[in-house]
């Protein structure tokens, strides 16, 4: 049991540092990344989708489709490809690392609701 939760406290604290570098290239406060329900609804923000749906992860099975969902938007988001958001969803710590420290960069969703304007 005590290897199990050291492992969850390094996942942790990794999705924390890859989450931060990712709100920070969106132009979000990367602090936000360790706020428990705000990270969620930035992550909806950087995806350029309404930030309230972060609350439809609390739905059974809806859950699945919308984490689906945001991770595709933050794939388009960064200018990546269908098989980067593929990454994402099935392998998420490797693939935030990738995006976060990686060369990607935020050209937006072309939303211009909520000010992601894409500059491509």
């Amino acid at each position: 049991m005590g290897v199990a939760s050291v492992f969850a406290l390094i996942l942790m604290v990794i999705m924390i540092v890859a989450n931060w570098k990712i709100f920070t290239k969106a132009g979000k406060p990367g602090w936000a990344s360790i706020v428990p329900f705000y990270n969620m609804y930035t992550l909806f923000e950087v995806a350029g989708m309404n930030g309230w749906m972060f609350l439809l992860l609390l739905v059974p099975i809806v859950n699945i489709v919308m984490a689906i969902m945001v991770y595709i938007n933050l794939a388009k988001a960064f200018g990546q490809s269908g098989a980067f958001a593929v990454g994402l969803i099935l392998l998420n710590p490797i693939f935030s690392l990738i995006l976060a420290f990686g060369k990607a960069q935020y050209v937006g969703t072309g939303d211009t609701k909520t000010g992601n304007v894409a500059t491509k």
